[in-house]
């Protein structure tokens, strides 16, 4: 099958467009969001329509931005081996209920995404068969990711937080 254009994928998710917002192309990569209530429902979706067939998780992660009222965003990047297509989902989330849906009813290689997400950004992924910590020592109390905490040593110069987004 010839590859699909972003054009078509957003005609494919006409029955999602009312949960779809921000919808953008940076570099080609069509890339939208939507919300937690609706994430399961449109993974699962991406994954077994026919003609979209977005069989591959290429990842999850997560980015952390303290102005926003919403300010964890778990980031989903899918690919189809059918359409050679590629896609960019984004659920943000506030700090005060970093929760949301697992997919690893979807795809098992979701796993160590989301406990990596997890140990370093502190997102809930709800119905995860086994979420602790992967990286990070056990009894970490903090999330690394998070751009709450100045860096270490603010001595240095070439480690002042302005340098970072901080």
């Amino acid at each position: 099958m010839a590859r699909i254009t972003n054009e078509q994928i957003l005609e494919e998710l006409k029955g999602f467009e009312s949960t779809i917002s921000n919808v953008e192309q940076p570099f080609g990569l069509l890339t939208f969001e939507t919300t937690r209530e609706i994430i399961s429902d449109l993974l699962a979706f991406l994954k077994n329509d026919a003609t979209l067939s977005f069989n591959y998780l290429t990842d999850i992660t997560a980015v952390h931005y303290p102005e926003r009222e919403r300010a964890l965003s778990v980031v989903y990047h899918l690919h189809s081996f059918k359409t050679n297509a590629r896609i960019r989902i984004k659920v943000s989330l506030p700090t005060s209920d970093p929760s949301i849906p697992t997919a690893t009813m979807l795809w098992n290689g979701a796993n160590w995404m989301e406990r990596e997400t997890f140990d370093f950004f502190g997102i809930q992924f709800i119905g995860h068969p086994d979420l602790r910590r992967i990286l990070n020592v056990d009894d970490m109390s903090v999330f690394p990711m998070r751009k709450e905490y100045p860096l270490e040593d603010p001595n240095r110069v070439d480690k002042k937080d302005y340098f970072f987004g901080r």
